[in-house]
């Protein structure tokens, strides 16, 4: 469980503290992610059923394979919800798991899932440039869009190397590339734009969210900003990790027409009232995305890899 001296994450953040964020970034992720730590599973439609432990197990089985599997414990470093690793341990990852994150607010929600589950999970709040377990801990680490949040990716990727146990292997996945980032940003502000727009005509304004959810929404925007603090360029990414000491770094990418059609999907469905699109439109954009990332699979083989949104990466931990 959480350490009795973890501080109680604050739901909301302020103006003032938003203002105070835009200076440290470590601030930022901790009031943003506690801020959507409550409703993130629902924001992002993270569930713990068949749909997304397929999609965890694909994601590591795309990058790394399976051939290890079962390990005997895994960490998971930015954990959020504990959405990839709780997924993966039902999916036979690993006997036992911890896991970790900035936000005392994700963690907690991270160990009520877990417990709910019926898996053996501990937490602990904790800065990915110094994880606070023991040189030679874990059998595997692994990781879903956080790389991204963290100031120094390469002292973090030296610190999962440290408590990875020689010949563990890491892999972190949902990492924005660059050029991905790109498009990816302005789909989703033209997508809000044209709804929070088109959504105040008479006629569609049951389609509106009070302006208050509006504003609170924008603040979250900002902070997700500022926490969003790099974007991948595939062969940088394999370098950086190389660097920090890993043997046989690879990185892939995935989700390019699927990404083109998501963000602005996501958009929208955060822009209108919670529950007014309903279970039909809900399957309609998952089974669309299912059936762009099985073509995006095919484009992998022609479409430059740093055209795509997501990058995954993998390595070891060299045996002495």
């Amino acid at each position: 469980m959480s350490s009795a001296e973890d501080p109680a994450p604050d739901p909301h953040a302020t103006a003032e503290q938003v203002e105070a964020a835009r200076h440290d970034r470590k601030l930022a992720n901790v009031l943003y992610h506690d801020w959507e730590a409550q409703s993130y599973d629902d924001k992002w439609s993270i569930s713990y059923d068949e749909r997304c432990i397929s999609y965890a197990a694909e994601r590591f089985r795309y990058i790394a394979g399976d051939r290890e599997w079962p390990y005997e414990r895994a960490l998971e470093l930015g954990c959020g919800t504990g959405f990839f690793l709780l997924n993966l341990m039902q999916a036979g990852l690993a006997r036992t798991g911890s896991v970790t994150d900035l936000s005392p607010g994700m963690v907690q929600v991270a160990l009520r899932n877990a417990e709910r589950l019926g898996l053996d999970v501990d937490g602990r709040v904790a800065d990915a440039e110094r994880i606070p377990f023991d040189d030679d801990t874990f059998d595997v680490v692994v990781g879903h869009a956080v790389l991204h949040h963290i100031p120094d990716v390469e002292q973090a990727l030296r610190e999962v190397l440290r408590v990875l146990k020689p010949g563990g292997r890491f892999v972190f996945a949902g990492e924005p590339t660059k050029i991905g980032d790109w498009y990816a940003r302005r789909l989703g502000a033209l997508t809000w734009k044209v709804t929070t727009t088109v959504t105040r005509l008479p006629l569609l304004n049951d389609w509106r969210r009070p302006q208050q959810e509006l504003d609170e929404s924008s603040r979250a925007a900002a902070l997700e900003a500022l926490v969003d603090i790099h974007v991948f360029d595939p062969a940088d990414l394999e370098r950086c990790a190389t660097r920090a000491g890993a043997a046989g770094v690879r990185v892939a990418t995935e989700e390019f027409t699927a990404a083109v059609f998501g963000w602005p999907v996501r958009t929208f469905e955060a822009a209108v009232p919670p529950g007014k699109l309903g279970w039909g439109w809900a399957m309609f954009a998952y089974r669309s995305w299912l059936r762009l990332s099985r073509l995006d699979r095919a484009l992998s083989r022609v479409v430059p890899r740093a055209w795509f949104y997501n990058a995954l990466v993998t390595g070891t931990k060299p045996v002495p």
